[in-house]
């Protein structure tokens, strides 16, 4: 019988070492059993300076994006520009300045997106519409034009940038970059200008979640 008990008493011994071997500790290991993709959505405004054909010019913009996994932005985006030119209208006897409208497809590929400070290209393909309106309305706040579509002449716009992006939080993205406007010929009297091309330098901010929809799982090592 002693055989046995000593036998007992041994697997009784070896079950006790094994179970308190197995007690959870406190590292753990992240591991993720399927594809981690980060969403992100954000709101835009922009604004920026520059020129064309040797004049000043001012712009503001709007962005609405979706942002994938902080390295690719997909959304819309449109743009007014002023610019201050100046030129003579013989036919109506006035000093006119030039405007224009355009907006569409917003793509901007991300660069250390990882890091506090990222550089982004974006890229803005779309139309629009180009103008021109009395240079009063630029010296008198009371003053107001009517427009009709023969003022306007439609334009296709290829606006590529860089772009320095400082992430301040999980919602708040400021960027600062400098963009060059490629158009299309326009064909609108006074006829001095025939595109809009032109650099413009410009900061922005954008409000949202870049980071949202993690998928982030932790098991315990033992």
């Amino acid at each position: 019988m002693k055989p046995l008990k000593l036998t007992l008493l041994l697997l009784t011994l070896i079950s006790c070492l094994d179970g308190f071997g197995q007690e959870e500790t406190n590292e753990y290991l992240e591991f993720n059993d399927r594809n981690n993709v980060v969403h992100g959505v954000y709101v835009g405004i922009n604004m920026g300076v520059g020129e064309i054909d040797g004049e000043n010019a001012y712009m503001g913009g709007l962005k609405i994006a979706y942002v994938a996994n902080q390295q690719f932005e997909v959304g819309f985006a449109s743009n007014f520009l002023y610019s201050e030119q100046d030129i003579y209208n013989n036919s109506l006897s006035r000093y006119e300045d030039l405007i224009a409208v355009y907006g569409g497809l917003h793509l901007e590929p991300i660069l250390f997106s990882k890091n506090r400070v990222n550089l982004s290209f974006p890229l803005l393909l779309g139309a629009g519409a180009v103008g021109y309106v009395d240079n009063k309305f630029r010296h008198d706040d009371d003053f107001e034009e009517e427009l009709t579509e023969d003022d306007f002449d439609a334009v296709f716009v290829a606006e590529p940038g860089v772009n320095a992006l400082f992430n301040i939080s999980r919602y708040l993205q400021i960027e600062a970059g400098v963009k060059y406007r490629f158009s299309s010929k326009i064909d609108l009297p006074p006829t001095r200008i025939t595109r809009i091309n032109g650099f413009t330098a410009g900061i922005g901010i954008k409000v949202g979640i870049f980071n949202m929809g993690r998928n982030r799982y932790k098991k315990n090592v033992q």
